[in-house]
């Protein structure tokens, strides 16, 4: 069954996609958390980090990011967050990152 990432990425429901290349995707998280919230997704469905393939689409995650990061104007940092495992936080078991900036960020995160 697709995720509701993978849905997203077909079209059969809305997202605010604000990058793609071959490798992944990225759209505007539903519930922000800073001014700028945006969910980075490898095209193809890994569950998360504990189940990564040697290789794969997730290897383009890093490059995206910096990519968003200069395309949203975030020259003063931001913060990029996986989560893996309902313990950390993930909600939909499909790996992705959160590009999180637009404000200053504390530390610890949570």
């Amino acid at each position: 069954m697709p995720t509701l990432f993978s849905r997203i990425l077909s079209g059969e429901i809305p997202g605010e996609i604000v990058f793609e290349n071959e490798k992944v995707f990225a759209i505007r998280d539903i519930n922000p958390v800073a001014p700028t919230h945006i969910l980075i997704i490898p095209k193809t469905e890994i569950v998360g980090l504990s189940s990564l393939p040697a290789e794969g689409d997730h290897l383009a995650i890093l490059n995206a990011a910096k990519e968003i990061a200069e395309q949203e104007g975030l020259t003063d940092g931001f913060r990029l967050v996986i989560n893996d495992g309902a313990d950390a936080g993930q909600t939909v078991p499909h790996l992705h990152a959160h590009l999180i900036g637009g404000r200053a960020l504390g530390w610890p995160p949570g």
